[in-house]
């Protein structure tokens, strides 16, 4: 049994705009989230559940106006499913324990790291930088942060 999971206590905690985008399937206005500048050192998590995501080795800036990743830190925690909303098909990126809606992912990415472009809304993570880590329970991916 995972130690991450959605609880009421985390739903309780939300924002209006993390509840809207992680449990509504919503979007933040492109340019607009905290997250889509931060160049720190550290692990993108879940804002729910708290399950990693994303290293900051992983990000990359795509001009899409959301964070932009070439890859998860766990790929056991991305669920993808076909997005037909807004008369389109995408793939939508959800996080496995948490069932929180992330964002998107894309065959744009650069093909020199795999090609893809995981479009993830800054309302949905939470961001832990590499000095407190440790300390929160994500040591064992310290050393994934800083390279791909």
């Amino acid at each position: 049994m995972s130690e991450y999971r959605k609880t009421d206590e985390a739903i309780a905690r939300l924002t209006p705009e993390q509840f809207h985008v992680t449990q509504e399937s919503g979007t933040e206005r492109p340019f607009t989230g905290p997250l889509l500048e931060n160049k720190r050192v550290g692990i993108y998590v879940d804002v729910v559940s708290g399950e990693p995501l994303f290293a900051s080795a992983a990000k990359y800036e795509s001009g899409c106006g959301w964070p932009s990743f070439v890859k998860p830190i766990e790929e056991d925690n991305i669920v993808n499913l076909r997005d037909e909303s807004h008369g389109m098909v995408r793939v939508e990126v959800r996080s496995k324990h948490g069932d929180s809606h992330l964002g998107h992912v894309f065959p744009d990415g650069p093909t020199d790291r795999g090609g893809l472009r995981y479009c993830i809304n800054s309302a949905s993570l939470r961001f832990v930088p590499k000095e407190e880590m440790e300390a929160e329970g994500y040591g064992q991916y310290i050393d994934q942060v800083e390279e791909l």
